[in-house]
């Protein structure tokens, strides 16, 4: 074929009526065939024998979480979870969290069933595993053994078993950062329809999580370093900003105010009181009220100032948690920080430190710090959660209409029980992880990074942002590792400096085993010969006519 002369005009042909509806159809059918295709017999047997180490290494984990339902059934509490169950009924916004999560239990809520809700978290804490390993053998050609290993944290932690398991919204939003997180990276330079789809799932996690909304910048610096477009740019932006807009507008039409909560100048006051001293502070007369005489160093713990009645925030009217309470606490903890910089990067870096210790402790208190762990009994409905809904003494009982108390099972409890004893990732391994993520990162210092500085500043960001706005905790913890764990992984990714000396290293070794080999060889040639031939001529092989041996 040739191409079209200089100066020639291409000819576009007139579309038959009704053509643009067949060829709809046709990619209709075509997308159909290629989900069948993908979703048939062969195809599975196909990427199961693909990656087999991996799958080897999915059925145990999937075989814990079930363990796990067999043993606690149906779910586990924590203190939190009896106020996401009290916002399901007659779903309204909170004035301490946002209600995301809520509205997540409020679509199960038809099936009456605790198991539905924690049978879904254990899938997404599965899923987040598997989207590190895909991640990191599709688009970085990272060695399956070292993409397996990547995976391992996030599927065999004990201490991530049992958060799956609780009625919180960690997981959920761990889970829907990770997908944004592999929507993003899954190609070189992702459509801007695709970009699109990772705002609105960043919008909707900061729906279940507050701090999900700084991570849009996150995403939009990438976008712009990497030019995928502006149209991408603009679409993650605005797709984001529409579930925040959105949730900010229910929450109006609920409390008058414009907002997501009434608690982040609570939670920022908290923070500052481990180091504020108002003799240092030039503060208005209507926040003197906020200063207390204890000096710092005999201060209990941030979450102190919450939720205890010595705080100063109960010296105004209920609610703390109301527009009034909010705005002082924010302006002050907003002067603490300007008067005290030095002590507030303390006090931000030492909580920040605390995620690398070796051993755990017991934090913030026996009670908080067992709710963490799979015990032996239900934890008690508080009394505070109790009050008639219908026929039922609480909410959470009548989200199911019965016994919402867990019923332990042995001796699938003790298994599980035991296992969270003794597997879980120390906080110094996670740091090593880190390490090998950020060496991966210098090494590709002429890309910025690579690709890998997205999830690894997002892990960072993880740990760093609850010890500057409320106080370090280690569930906290938890949603950072697998973030950490896939930017190491590519570190070793096709291409990298790392790959390149594990290609180099494994050829060594096989041009060590070479010589050998042949010297093994030769030892059983006979004189003039190779092994197994006659002398001076070739192994089973006739001469034609006019050719010699050595030809």
């Amino acid at each position: 074929m040739t191409a079209p002369a200089s100066g020639s005009r291409r000819v576009t042909l007139p579309r038959l009526p009704g053509s643009r509806g067949r060829d709809r159809s046709t990619a209709a059918e075509g997308s159909r065939g290629r989900l069948a295709t993908l979703l048939s017999p062969a195809a599975i047997r196909a990427l199961i024998s693909g990656n087999r180490l991996f799958v080897l290494v999915l059925i145990p984990a999937v075989a814990l979480r079930a363990d796990a339902e067999l043993g606690y059934q149906w779910q586990s509490w924590f203190n939190d979870s009896f106020q996401y169950m009290g916002d399901v009924i007659g779903l309204h916004p909170d004035v301490t969290r946002p209600a995301g999560y809520a509205i997540f239990l409020k679509i199960l809520e038809p099936l009456h069933s605790y198991a539905a809700v924690t049978i879904l978290q254990h899938l997404m804490g599965v899923s987040v595993g598997v989207m590190v390993y895909a991640l990191a053998r599709h688009r970085f050609g990272v060695p399956a053994w070292i993409a397996s290993l990547a995976a391992v944290p996030v599927l065999y932690d004990g201490f991530q078993i049992q958060l799956e398991h609780l009625i919180l919204s960690d997981v959920p939003f761990e889970f829907l950062l990770a997908l944004a997180t592999t929507l993003l990276l899954w190609d070189s330079k992702p459509s801007w329809q695709r970009c699109t789809l990772i705002g609105l799932i960043l919008g909707v996690s900061a729906t279940v999580r507050s701090v999900g909304l700084p991570f849009l910048a996150v995403f939009a610096v990438y976008i712009i370093i990497k030019r995928i477009g502006w149209r991408a740019v603009a679409g993650t932006i605005v797709a984001c900003l529409a579930p925040v807009l959105l949730y900010c507008t229910w929450f109006y039409a609920v409390y008058g105010q414009f907002a997501m909560t009434d608690s982040t100048g609570i939670f920022l006051y908290s923070r500052t009181m481990a180091f504020a001293e108002c003799s240092k502070m030039h503060l208005p007369t209507d926040e003197l009220s906020l200063c207390t005489t204890t000096p710092p160093d005999k201060r209990p713990m941030s979450q102190s100032y919450i939720w205890s009645n010595f705080s100063p925030l109960d010296r105004f009217p209920p609610s703390k948690f109301s527009p009034l309470p909010n705005q002082l606490a924010e302006d002050f903890a907003k002067r603490a920080i300007i008067a005290q910089p030095l002590s507030y990067a303390q006090i931000v870096a030492y909580d920040t430190i605390r995620v690398f210790e070796w051993r755990r402790y017991v934090f913030p208190n026996a009670a908080t710090y067992n709710e963490y762990l799979f015990g032996y009994r239900s934890l008690p409905i508080p009394a505070w959660a109790r009050g008639h809904v219908g026929s039922y003494n609480s909410d959470v009982a009548y989200y199911i209409r019965g016994n919402p108390l867990t019923d332990v099972v042995e001796p699938f409890a003790g298994v599980i029980r035991v296992w969270q004893r003794y597997v879980w990732l120390p906080g110094s391994m996670y740091g090593a992880i880190l390490a090998v993520g950020l060496g991966g990162m210098v090494l590709a210092w002429r890309r910025l990074g690579g690709e890998a500085a997205l999830p690894w500043v997002i892990s960072v960001a993880l740990i760093v942002e609850p010890a500057a706005t409320a106080e370090f905790d280690y569930r906290y913890v938890l949603p950072a590792v697998p973030f950490a764990c896939l930017a190491a992984a590519m570190a070793f990714g096709r291409d990298t400096a790392a790959r390149n000396w594990l290609d180099a290293r494994r050829s060594r070794r096989r041009g060590e085993a070479a010589p050998a080999g042949a010297a093994g060889g030769a030892a059983g040639q006979e004189p003039g010969g190779t092994a197994g031939q006659e002398p001076g001529g070739t192994a089973g092989q006739e001469l034609t006519r006019g050719e010699t041996t050595a030809s």
